[in-house]
């Protein structure tokens, strides 16, 4: 066991028109979208002709053993099904000459909340909660990760390019960030697929402090204090103070620390699927490579039994909501939380611990050997919380709230501003914007003064082509090669609409490690159509 892990990040990103907040998000979000899925050729794409299959989905079953009732729930948590009859599919034969406001606002005319297109490189891109989210393919390696969600930047800044060039769509603004600072906030949740044989008080007792804790190093940096930042002053975590219970299933309401979600998009006796809610959208690439890395490695650590005892043994907090707030509001890091056996640790200890213990499970499972992926994050977890504690200006290149608070300590220094000058936080808000000439992080990319990790060649060949070690490979090689014949397809599914069978063909594909290049490759170069594809895998 190592970093190396199915996991995927899903990223709602905000979105607003310069000068009008009363704009409807949902049907700007559709219209970004929708933008995006209708090529320069003017006909719809095979992606937007795709429609999601919700056939597995089961967003209301938790791991704590029961099934919440569908009239119980609360309408954001039924993600298993659209609202209404699917426009998409209603209009899959359409052509038009050329793309405009029309061509695009389809779909979203009849019901935003299906603007829902599967991407070649194996992620979907969709209207979730008001915003357009770009969730991942499946991938292995943290690396990979930060790779793949920087892809998903570029789609949305290539979205939002297609609105502002269409006559008679609304321009818009983008941001990677999780609050519009007025007392709303939007997800970036990451994925982890973990043995299912781990029993799921473990999951809660090792990492309720561990995702308390971490914010330290994966922290975007906000301006205001509480939900709707009425306090001034600045914080380490923009999704911190939404947080008000340690365990539960909701993602948009009394949000959890430790979200129950039972829902693998896998063969379920195997594998749970970790859903976890309480990150931050970084741009740091250093700081989503850790937030990935460490957590994938501490779950490995878990499910070998390696918490138990050592250093990370007993870390259980006192109040652990409490506990998240106060670290996220005390930049100095200096703050101890209070744990259940009376001792007082600060987040930075706490990470200590679970670096140690960590490093200990991989040293006495590996040895030498540890792979590279592995190393790197052990490495680079180590140097940043050893910088974090020394000078917490010094981990400005790999941090994103530490970077933020450098520049907008200089505008403070230099105007002499006071924490609740709106100026400072439209600063904050510029500094995830995903145009490259107005956000300030990509300003810091460019002289140099970010760490990058993935070059851009890499990151645009990620925009088109899935990942080649998951079965996300099979998904965006299908729809890539034979896209007017897919007819559906979600995580764990592709569904193929070909002539001379009497019914959709469905494709299952609960294992991840499954349908990688090196399983399905060479019958795909093989098959040269749909229709020879789904004969060679039935047998037909």
């Amino acid at each position: 066991m190592s970093v190396r892990r199915v996991t995927g990040l899903e990223t709602e990103y905000g979105i607003s028109v310069p000068g009008d907040p009363g704009a409807n998000p949902m049907l700007l979000s559709a219209q970004v979208v929708n933008a995006y899925a209708v090529p320069v050729t003017g006909s719809l794409s095979a992606s937007l002709r795709t429609r999601w299959d919700y056939e597995d989905e089961a967003p209301l079953r938790d791991a704590r053993g029961f099934e919440v009732r569908r009239a119980a729930a609360h309408p954001s948590q039924l993600t298993d099904a659209p609202a209404r009859g699917d426009a998409q599919g209603r209009r899959a034969g359409e052509h038009r000459a050329a793309p405009s406001a029309s061509d695009v606002a389809t779909a979203e005319s009849e019901d935003p909340t299906m603007a829902n297109v599967i991407l070649t490189n194996g992620a979907r891109f969709y209207v979730d909660h008001a915003h357009p989210e770009y969730s991942s393919p499946e991938v292995l390696t943290p690396r990979d990760a930060v790779r793949y969600d920087r892809a998903g930047e570029r789609i949305l800044l290539e979205a939002l390019r297609r609105v502002a060039a269409t006559p008679g769509l609304t321009p818009v603004t983008i941001y990677k960030n999780n609050t519009d600072g007025k007392g709303a906030s939007y997800g970036t949740h990451e994925n982890y697929l973990m043995d299912r044989a781990t029993p799921f008080a473990d999951v809660v007792r090792h990492l309720i402090p561990f995702f308390v804790s971490r914010q330290v190093f994966t922290g975007a940096g906000r301006v205001g204090i509480g939900q709707d930042s009425t306090t001034a002053g600045y914080q380490i975590s923009q999704r911190a103070d939404f947080f008000e219970v340690e365990v539960g299933l909701e993602t948009t309401m009394k949000r959890p620390i430790i979200n129950t979600r039972d829902e693998p998009h896998a063969t379920a006796e195997k594998y749970r699927r970790l859903h976890v809610i309480v990150g931050d959208a970084t741009m740091c690439e250093v700081a989503t490579l850790l937030k990935v890395g460490t957590t994938s490695l501490v779950l490995a650590a878990l499910e070998a039994g390696a918490l138990d005892g050592g250093p990370a043994g007993d870390l259980q907090l006192s109040e652990p909501v409490r506990a998240l707030h106060e670290v996220s509001h005390d930049p100095g890091l200096q703050h101890l939380v209070r744990l259940r056996d009376g001792r007082r640790m600060s987040a930075l200890q706490l990470q200590w611990a679970y670096f140690e213990a960590a490093a200990a499970f991989v040293a006495d499972r590996f040895g030498e050997h540890a792979d590279a992926d592995t190393r790197e994050v052990l490495t680079r977890w180590e140097g940043v919380l050893t910088r974090l504690g020394d000078d917490v200006f010094s981990a400005a290149r790999e941090v994103d709230w530490v970077a933020k608070l450098r520049l907008l300590e200089g505008y403070r220094s230099r105007d002499g501003l006071d924490w609740d000058n709106h100026r400072l936080q439209a600063v904050d808000l510029q500094w995830s914007d995903v145009r490259p000439e107005k956000g300030l992080y990509h300003r810091l990319a460019e002289r140099g003064q970010v760490e990058r990790l993935i070059d851009e060649d890499a990151v645009q060949h990620a925009v088109a082509h899935p990942p080649e070690d998951t079965r996300a490979y099979f998904r965006g090689e299908c729809l890539a090669r034979y896209g007017p014949r897919v007819a559906a397809a979600s995580w764990d599914s592709v569904i193929f609409d070909v002539p001379g069978r009497g019914a959709l063909q469905r494709v299952p594909t609960l294992e991840p490690l499954r349908g990688t290049r090196e399983h399905v490759g060479a019958l795909l170069d093989r098959c040269t159509t749909a229709e020879e594809l789904v004969a060679a895998l039935t047998g037909g």
